[in-house]
């Protein structure tokens, strides 16, 4: 699991945008606004990620791919439990006003 977590950040950070602002990163071609939030204790969060309209891979990609920064920035590591998993059917990931929400922890 971690050697795929560390692919896919090493796939993230490749496929930098070369059109907008340099510390952007696209995913499944689009750009999208995610963002992590901290959720009752200091290890868990809230990430959220939008336009879910303009792909559902790429959002859940840039949602896991904040919440795996912020584990490795506060916690040194890649590791994540996941509350509402990026990995579930399209169908059942949890989507209002064309924002994906996914809840998680960094392992202590």
């Amino acid at each position: 699991m971690k050697t795929v977590t560390l692919a896919l950040m090493a796939a993230a950070l490749i496929v930098t945008g070369c059109g907008r602002d340099e510390d952007q990163l696209s995913f499944d071609g689009q750009f999208y606004r995610a963002k992590l939030k901290k959720d009752g204790e200091r290890h868990q969060f809230r990430v959220t990620a939008r336009p879910v309209s303009a792909s559902v891979d790429g959002a859940r990609e840039a949602a896991r791919y904040e919440a795996i920064r912020f584990c490795v920035t506060e916690y040194g590591s890649s590791d994540i439990i996941w509350t509402t998993s990026p990995d579930a059917p399209a169908d059942q990931l949890p989507v209002a006003d064309d924002t994906l929400v996914l809840t998680g922890e960094c392992p202590l």
